[in-house]
């Protein structure tokens, strides 16, 4: 047990996934947690599936007003809030050439504004209690180039270069740490790639596999508590070595 039990923890695009996971990560440190989703199905299957959840709330995290509605019942629930997972976003596969301005402004909303929107809601929160840790979801596409993902790419960058700037004003009252996954084989990856597409990211992995949402989870966990206390400002590469040496990384064609 990392010492989270009774801490108040909202956790955004909870309802599948690694959101999903990390509530359930939370859930079993015993800790109060309170998720939010525009997937009202999922959100209704998660709380049956797991009644100890203070609540569900659906919400649209790049519309500032549905953020302080959503922020307004969690106080209802949580009377207060320890612990922000800033996990929510989305993705859209496309090349350079191909993505329309609809597209672009659609990933940018929901991944870096939706992330600007909570965790302003958050810190202001934390600030009038005893403080708190926000955790950013970032993305190996913020440190390196992905072809197809020029949308993805930028709106992850910005999250990490916005982490470090919160890091900054907010303490020594807030923690505040992205993580960046790499290949998680999540529902969104499922989604997006064919069954080849993924045995291709396997083979690009120096651990020769893919990532579980679980591993993001327990990450997030311990960052989020007393054993993390004297890190903040950083950002946590979580993908099992395929960034560590670029194309050096890739093993070589028997």
């Amino acid at each position: 047990m990392l010492g989270l039990k009774d801490k108040r923890v909202f956790i955004t695009g909870g309802a599948r996934g690694i959101g999903e996971a990390t509530a359930i990560r939370f859930l079993g440190e015993e800790a109060q947690v309170v998720i939010l989703d525009k997937d009202r199905e999922g959100c209704h299957r998660l709380a049956q599936a797991r009644p100890q959840l203070k609540g569900t709330i659906e919400a649209d995290v790049s519309d500032p007003n549905s953020v302080i509605q959503a922020f307004n019942k969690s106080d209802e629930m949580l009377g207060g809030l320890d612990v922000l997972i800033n996990n929510a976003g989305i993705s859209i596969r496309h090349p350079f050439l191909d993505i329309t301005a609809k597209d672009w402004l659609q990933v940018m909303e929901v991944n870096l504004n939706g992330v600007f929107f909570v965790a302003q809601q958050a810190a202001k929160r934390m600030l009038d209690g005893d403080g708190g840790v926000i955790l950013n979801m970032g993305s190996t596409n913020a440190l390196m180039g992905y072809p197809y993902y020029s949308a993805y790419n930028v709106s992850k960058a910005g999250v990490v270069e916005l982490t470090r700037s919160m890091a900054l004003e907010l303490a020594p009252r807030i923690r505040v740490n992205s993580v960046c996954p790499g290949y998680i084989l999540t529902p969104m990856q499922k989604a997006e790639y064919t069954p080849e597409m993924l045995r291709d990211c396997e083979r690009k992995v120096p651990l020769g596999r893919l990532g579980q949402p679980e591993e993001v989870a327990a990450l997030l966990a311990f960052l989020a508590s007393e054993e993390a206390k004297f890190i903040t400002g950083q950002c946590f590469v979580i993908d099992g070595g395929e960034i560590a040496g670029g194309l050096a990384s890739q093993k070589e064609s028997d």
